[in-house]
Order: C-alpha cells, then structure tokens, then sequence
C-alpha cells in the first residue's frame, strides 16, 4: 500500500522525466536546424562590358606606339613594388571598369643589357608563380610590325595571370603584366580575364617601334 507521500514522490518524478525529455528533444531539435543551416553563396555585382573601341598611344617618353582601350587611362609609374623606374617609359594601362592594370616597362637593349638577360628576365618573373600556376602556358609572338615575343598564360590563383614581353631584338624590350585589384576566385574572374586578354593581345598586335 502506498502512502500520499510517496505518491506525491513518484508525481513529481515522473513530471521531471516528461520534463527533461521535452528540454533534451527541443535541444535536439535546434542541434539538427543549425546543421541544416549553409551560408549562402558569395554574390558579386553585375560586370557591365563596355563596347570594344580603342585609342592611340604615342607618348613622347616611349619609343614605341600603340592602341589601348578607350574605357583605360595611361597612368606613368614612379615605383613598382618598391623598385624605382629604370626608364622614363614605364607605365600602368589602368581599367578602373574590372579593377585592373597592365603594368608596362620599357627597357633598351645595350651592352648591359642585352636581350638574352631581358629575355632570361621575363622569363624567371613569369615562372616566379610556379608556386601557385596550376598551368602556365608559354605562347609565341610574331606579328607583322616585326614585334617578337611570348605571352604567359598563367591557370590558377596567381598575382598576375597574364605576362608577356616584346622585342625587335636589337634596340627594344616591352615588358607586360596584368593585375587584378581584387580577392575573386580565379573561376569568378574567368570572364573578365578573356575580355581584358583581347585588349592586351590588340595592344601587342597594334605595337610598332618608332625607331
């Protein structure tokens, strides 16, 4: 026979089980809709390409000329990762519609410097990204302005995915490199690379040496 007291006792035992299994299962509950929980994709804004048009460079301070896009603006370097300009001709193509520059210099080909040591140069800065290049690809220049050269296709999360040089191969070397000012996945930045890309390869195709 059972006594009030301990049918109050088994009353009130049986309330804190009901109750700690309804905590435990909201508990629960809530563990299971924070795992369901993702972040949502980064969204980048909307890229407005501007309609392909270009414009003459012919700068006095270069001996060369060529034509550059309309929507960029020739900006003259005084210094390039702390490095002082060697010549007066070395300048940014700067295209504030991607964020982005084509980094120029021009360096003269002499007894100092001669146009196997630029040539060795360029090459060890493009290769400089083997690090992080998933794939670089070398591509010959030869146009019918008598511009030779290579361009560096760089694949993957590097500074600079796009080097190249030019040369007459006896007075004159033309060194390039394309920045993005910007943290995007390469993936992301793929079709403003191509689209900037054509506007290099019109640029090297439109150079001519003026002396």
């Amino acid at each position: 026979m059972i006594n009030i007291f301990e049918k109050k006792q088994i009353r009130i035992s049986f309330l804190l089980a009901v109750t700690f299994i309804f905590i435990f299962g909201l508990i629960l509950q809530s563990c299971e809709d924070e795992a369901a929980i993702t972040p949502k994709p980064r969204g980048f804004p909307k890229v407005v390409y501007p309609e392909k048009s270009y414009q003459s460079f012919e700068e006095g301070y270069c001996n060369f000329s060529f034509e550059y896009p309309t929507y960029a603006k020739i900006e003259k370097s005084n210094s390039f990762f702390d490095e002082r300009p060697s010549n007066e001709c070395w300048f940014d193509i700067s295209i504030p519609n991607f964020d982005a520059k084509i980094h120029c210099t021009y360096s003269p080909i002499d007894k100092k410097e001669t146009a196997e040591k630029l040539r060795a140069d360029a090459f060890e800065l493009a290769h400089k990204h083997n690090i992080k290049a998933k794939y670089i690809e070398e591509i010959n220049i030869d146009t019918k302005n008598g511009v030779k050269g290579i361009a560096f296709n760089l694949e993957g999360e590097v500074a600079s995915p796009f080097q190249f040089f030019v040369t007459d191969e006896e007075k004159h070397f033309v060194r390039g490199s394309l920045y993005f000012n910007t943290e995007v996945a390469p993936d992301s930045l793929a079709p403003i690379f191509s689209f900037v890309k054509k506007d290099i390869e019109h640029m090297i195709n439109t150079l001519e040496w003026k002396e």
